[in-house]
């Protein structure tokens, strides 16, 4: 994970959401986000910013981990990028939950961060 391009950028981001994730960090996951970000997980509800992301992984259970997949990216300008993921769920119980990620990522001086964040159930 050491190039440049859009699909090297997000799966860089991605790959630091899925440690935060599966370590069970909220604190980590939310500070992956601007603090103007637009987040939607399966829940309907539209989320706004760090503290309302982090209430939200607050809440995922213990022991669920997630393995993710860049599947398509695009550069849209120098600062942002947007693309789709593919991410497995597992829950504590083994069951699965697969889900598409729609992301845009900004770059904030030096490090990108998520800007928007849209999950669909995938079947």
């Amino acid at each position: 994970m050491t190039g440049t391009g859009p699909a090297d950028v997000l799966a860089r981001l991605l790959h630091d959401w899925q440690q935060a994730f599966n370590g069970h960090d909220p604190d980590e996951i939310a500070a992956l986000f601007s603090q103007d970000a637009l987040f939607q997980g399966i829940s309907p509800q539209l989320r706004r910013g760090p503290q309302e992301i982090f209430d939200y992984y607050a809440r995922v259970t213990r022991g669920t981990t997630a393995q993710v997949e860049v599947v398509s990216a695009v550069q849209l300008s120098q600062a942002i990028v947007h693309g789709f993921a593919e991410v497995t769920f597992t829950a504590p119980t083994g069951d699965l939950h697969l889900v598409r990620l729609s992301i845009v990522a900004k770059q904030a001086e030096s490090a990108w961060l998520i800007h928007n964040y849209h999950a669909a159930t995938r079947q």
